[in-house]
């Protein structure tokens, strides 16, 4: 081996790590953690869907229980369309009969576990059931556009019976995948179901791809609501304050009010003397009256002789006698 090849072998080993880092690592991350805080109780909706399903396999091999599950649970095109709409829940766990019954546990089991433990029961179990619609709407539509167009189907399939995991675990797969970014798995996920639908034309193969395809509209509504929250009702996200892209401009803090300068003081009734303003050598104490030592006020001007003094400016005349 040369010098060349012996270091690019290293180095294409790296870098495909570092690919597999990126493409699944927050998933793994993701699942350890939820494991590790929560052990079996992770899982405990996909649990109950796995002995769901082994229930109703077990119920509809019986002699007394094919007929029950078939009303249950048994989804057709040509039904009406609240029977289909009632039936559609169930029939997520009723195995399909020209499929062996391990490959649905096995779907359920890896799809639904990883889905609960990244994305929560609740979200899981409304992703499965919106591909599972999907599917099921779209086999009406398919027969109603016919054999002749793109996505349509020959006019048998409406009584072929559509039942079982499939269309939901592909909607699962799409949809974690969306939400930890590993872009390269959903492309190789939708791409396979389109090509399934090419190889093999029939209404399982086309209800994937209709799975597919409403699943991602629901992650591409999903991105769009979070950044229409993030950048909120005024505008691009940012400071809501003044100055702010978001903001108006003005603060929520109310500003002082401004008064003129003459409102400070008191108007004088019509009729009384005002009380002159204590000057500079003034006691704060004891009013107008000054302290004693210090210098009268020369800008306070003569005493107004046709008015009569009141009795505090009389005893600040007096003092300033007895200092002078």
């Amino acid at each position: 081996m040369t010098r060349a090849g012996a270091v690019a072998g290293p180095t294409a080993r790296t870098a495909l790590g570092r690919a597999a880092r990126a493409e699944w690592g927050p998933l793994l991350r993701a699942l350890r953690d939820g494991l590790r805080d929560r052990k079996a109780a992770a899982v405990a909706l996909t649990l109950t869907a796995v002995c769901l399903t082994g229930l109703f396999q077990y119920v509809q091999n019986q002699p007394w229980g094919f007929g029950p599950v078939r009303h249950l649970g048994a989804v057709q095109a040509d039904q009406p369309w609240w029977s289909a709409l009632l039936r559609t829940p169930l029939s997520l766990y009723v195995p399909a009969l020209d499929l062996p019954v391990w490959g649905a546990l096995a779907q359920l089991l890896l799809a639904f576990g990883i889905a609960e433990i990244c994305v929560g029961p609740l979200r899981t179990l409304l992703v499965a059931y919106a591909a599972t619609l999907a599917g099921t709407l779209y086999a009406r539509l398919g027969i109603a556009v016919g054999p002749g167009g793109l996505l349509g189907l020959p006019g048998h399939e409406a009584h072929t019976t559509d039942t079982g995991p499939s269309a939901a675990v592909v909607g699962l797969a799409v949809y974690v995948c969306w939400r930890y970014r590993a872009w390269f798995t959903c492309a190789v996920v939708a791409a396979a179901m389109v090509v399934e639908a090419f190889v093999k034309p029939n209404l399982a193969g086309k209800e994937h791809v209709a799975a597919v395809v409403a699943v991602l509209a629901l992650c591409v509504a999903g991105e769009v609501r979070q950044r229409m929250r993030r950048q909120g009702p005024g505008g691009p996200a940012g400071p809501r304050g003044p100055g702010g892209p978001g903001g108006s401009g003005r603060s929520d803090v109310p500003e002082p009010e401004s008064r003129p300068e003459h409102a400070s003081r008191p108007v004088p009734e019509s009729g009384s003397v005002p009380e002159p303003e204590p000057g500079p050598g003034s006691d704060p104490v004891r009013g107008s009256e000054p302290v004693r030592g210090s210098r009268p006020d020369p800008e306070s001007g003569p005493v107004d002789s046709e008015n009569p003094p009141s009795q505090s400016w009389s005893r600040r005349r007096h003092a300033f006698q007895r200092l002078s």
